[in-house]
């Protein structure tokens, strides 16, 4: 049978990763793209631009909050997968924008599961969901399909309206419908807004003289950060199943941003040595004494999350997946990328 999959948030982290790994398994893949007055494909114009995906690789317009679209598109495509991927996906901006990441985030959801139910009913459905549904629990640990959820943001609940609204379709209408409960994942591709990219983007410009320090938050807080392209194959796996259900993806150890911070740096040969504490802390090279990083009280959340470390193991047992790359390695692989793009190679005659 061909496999056709359907991706919606196709130009994100996730969705380029994806693709990349579903084209290497023969499928037709087509992504979901919203109108924009700007060119926003950057994640993925190396596989527009392959002739060999000429024939595979398709891009529509569409827009989540438009279930008119959703069903003309799940009508037309036919996919045998969809994946579903985008959303407003700042936890940050989500208490800036709530409204919109309700409907963006959660509400849409539901519209892609009818409008697979209504035409499509035997496609696979997998949902993107998060780590930030167990927000409040920090005394629970490790984090579990079992751990009850406890979100503290916009974004937080409104995957949460996302996840349970998957769990009803499957259980009401029987449809094959996982959720896909992903902790922290980074890339080169991950969005620049982000804390992980915004440290290793910070280090390769401090290190070209092109930015004098690093401004963070809550340097304390504790994330199980893995890499975003071992995570998709566990997105494709979860569809390959004979039943569907829902796993834990992580790697089931914790860093605090500080942690990452001092790895960072040390990709480029500096040590970092802090003074200070709560907001008045502050890093330092421990060679030149130069200020490097302080905390700034404008990037706390109104309400923060401590810790989140997740436990694979069913994932682990079920699907016979496991992560790849270990932390160092992913900052490793961050700023190798960061470097290179801050400070590109001299061109020669």
């Amino acid at each position: 049978m061909k496999r056709i999959a359907m991706i919606t948030g196709v130009n994100g982290q996730d969705g380029s990763y994806l693709s990349e790994f579903l084209l290497s398994k023969d499928y037709e893949v087509h992504g979901i793209i919203r109108r924009h007055s700007t060119i926003c494909t950057q994640r993925i114009d190396h596989i527009i631009n392959n002739s060999s995906f000429k024939d595979k690789f398709f891009l529509h317009y569409g827009d989540l909050t438009d279930s008119c679209s959703l069903a003309e598109l799940i009508r037309k495509i036919k996919p045998t997968e969809v994946y579903n991927l985008a959303a407003q996906s700042h936890v940050g901006i989500s208490f800036e924008v709530p409204e919109y990441t309700a409907e963006a985030t959660g509400v849409s959801t539901i519209k892609i599961l009818e409008a697979i139910r209504q035409n499509k009913p035997d496609c696979r459905f997998y949902q993107a969901s998060t780590s930030e549904l167990f927000g409040g629990i920090p005394s629970t640990v490790p984090q579990s399909e079992t751990t009850p959820f406890y979100p503290k943001s916009p974004y937080g609940a409104a995957k949460l309206y996302s996840y349970w609204i998957t769990v009803n379709y499957r259980e009401a209408y029987n449809m094959f419908a996982c959720n896909g409960i992903l902790f922290n994942h980074e890339s080169p591709r991950r969005g620049e807004e982000f804390v992980t990219r915004k440290i290793t983007i910070a280090v390769a410009k401090i290190m070209a003289g092109k930015q004098d320090k690093l401004s963070l938050g809550n340097l304390n807080a504790k994330r199980d950060w893995g890499y975003a392209g071992d995570y998709v194959e566990g997105m494709w796996l979860m569809l390959q199943q004979d039943k569907p259900d829902d796993y834990v993806l992580a790697t089931n150890e914790t860093h605090t941003v500080r942690e990452f911070v001092e790895a960072a740096f040390e990709e480029v040969g500096i040590k970092i040595e802090w003074r200070g504490s709560g907001i008045d802390e502050k890093g330092y090279d421990s060679k030149s004494g130069k200020l490097l990083v302080d905390v700034n009280p404008k990037y706390f959340r109104p309400a923060e999350v401590e810790l989140l470390l997740g436990d694979p193991s069913k994932a682990e047992k079920q699907l016979g997946w496991k992560r790849k790359v270990k932390f160092r390695e992913l900052v490793k692989i961050m700023m190798i990328s960061d470097t290179k793009t801050i400070t590109p190679p001299l061109m020669t005659d």
